[in-house]
């Protein structure tokens, strides 16, 4: 196998389970050293790393609660204190809540603020905290969520709303750093088959939303995962600004 990414130093943000754990090895298979983050899931995270250190890569897990902007700067200088430099942020962690529309009397406004402050703001904080220190030619993909430019259902709006505002960002991002050779794009998944996807969908896809996709089936966290391994290397030096669909053709 060739690996693309050897040398390099990575951080997944949210990287102790679902899609940021299966990033996270995507990327130690292309030779990349990987730092996650994790906010309560000790166990998982230190199992990540261990799955991480037996593909012959260094690995770290860091405990950092992106709903606290404070805490992005404590992040990215361990990251550069055990690895010496980062090349590659992958913006994960984030946090879903859906399911009420804006007009129901009990909206959870208390968790769906927390959403922003963790989707948006904490992403932006370590965004922020990693950009001085990002190697030129590095890389930042932010994941995001087709939700941001297309909504097929309701009670999605904030969630929805977080995940444009991250789309505007990062264009703006890949404009600042572009004098660096830095890129800077979003991954906009469909569904997926993660815990999140789960606990606001329930048990299995509804036919009705597989019915919006031509290809009528749901992302596999591989697929995503090998849209991000792609625009970390070096086939992807001269993609930036964009946002990408991994959703099966869902809002053709």
């Amino acid at each position: 196998m060739k690996q693309l990414l050897k040398g390099k130093v990575a951080l997944v943000t949210g990287g102790s389970r679902g899609l940021g754990a299966v990033t996270a090895e995507a990327l130690a298979d292309e030779g990349a050293d990987v730092a996650i983050s994790y906010v309560a899931s000790k166990e998982k995270a230190d199992a990540v790393v261990a799955r991480l250190q037996t593909k012959g890569v260094r690995a770290i897990a860091i405990r950092s609660d992106q709903a606290d902007m404070a805490a992005a700067k404590p992040l990215i200088d361990q990251v550069m204190a055990h690895f010496g430099r980062l090349d590659i942020l992958v913006n994960n962690a984030a946090i879903a809540v859906q399911g009420k529309t804006v007009d129901d009397p009990e909206l959870d406004t208390v968790n769906l603020d927390r959403q922003w402050q963790i989707n948006v703001m904490g992403t932006v904080a370590a965004t922020r905290a990693a950009a001085p220190v990002l190697s030129h030619g590095g890389r930042i993909i932010f994941i995001g969520s087709l939700l941001g430019t297309r909504v097929p259902f309701a009670g999605a709006a904030d969630y929805a709303g977080t995940k444009a505002a991250i789309a505007g960002y990062a264009r703006g991002v890949a404009r600042d750093l572009g004098r660096r050779d830095i890129t800077v794009n979003v991954i906009q998944p469909g569904v997926m088959p993660t815990d999140m996807a789960a606990e606001v969908l329930g048990d299995g896809i509804p036919p009705a939303l597989l019915d919006l996709h031509p290809i009528r089936r749901i992302a596999t966290l591989e697929e995503v995962a090998a849209l991000v391994c792609f625009l970390a290397g070096p086939h992807g030096g001269y993609i930036t600004g964009g946002v990408h669909d991994v959703a099966g053709g869902l809002g053709v």
